[in-house]
């Protein structure tokens, strides 16, 4: 079967009435979860940015806490990789680079100042440097003044 492309269905959709667009929309949703909590953040949240990276922030903090009483670094792997997948699920939401920085440097800022010895396995070490490798190829895309910016922070995370 053969994809329609984007521009067609732009086309389509601008012929359709609003209980259609409504219930076309409404099904999407219906198909999977992930559709649901986009189009739930563009209603509902995607008008005040400050606020939904906040409740990111509070969700990874969160994580970090149920993360604190875990010993075991094959546990703990799993669940920050799980954490990972969330915060690029929202970065892809937001849309915007310097937010996304923003969440990752506070993912990596939380895994130096948590107290889990990271540093004792490769794949911590691998998947954190992975996240250093990811803003720096973020900040490379932003204005000069917020790569300077970025940056500084930056060197904060990794002294």
């Amino acid at each position: 079967m053969k994809t329609t492309t984007l521009n067609e269905i732009k086309k389509e959709l601008q012929h359709l009435q609003q209980d259609d667009l409504v219930n076309l929309c409404l099904s999407l949703t219906k198909y999977k979860k992930d559709n649901k909590e986009y189009v739930a953040y563009l209603l509902f949240q995607a008008q005040n940015k400050t606020v939904f990276l906040n409740d990111v922030k509070v969700e990874i903090d969160d994580h970090f806490l149920e993360l604190s009483p875990q010993t075991n670094l094959y546990y703990i792997k799993k669940s920050l990789r799980k954490l990972l997948r969330t915060i690029s699920k929202f970065s892809k939401y937001l849309g915007d680079k310097a937010i996304s920085v923003e969440l990752y440097m506070y993912f990596c800022n939380k895994l130096k100042n948590s107290g889990i010895p990271f540093e004792k396995s490769p794949l911590l070490v691998n998947m954190y440097q992975q996240q250093i490798k990811k803003i720096n190829s973020l900040v490379g895309g932003l204005h000069e003044d917020l790569q300077s910016d970025y940056h500084i922070e930056l060197e904060k995370i990794l002294i």
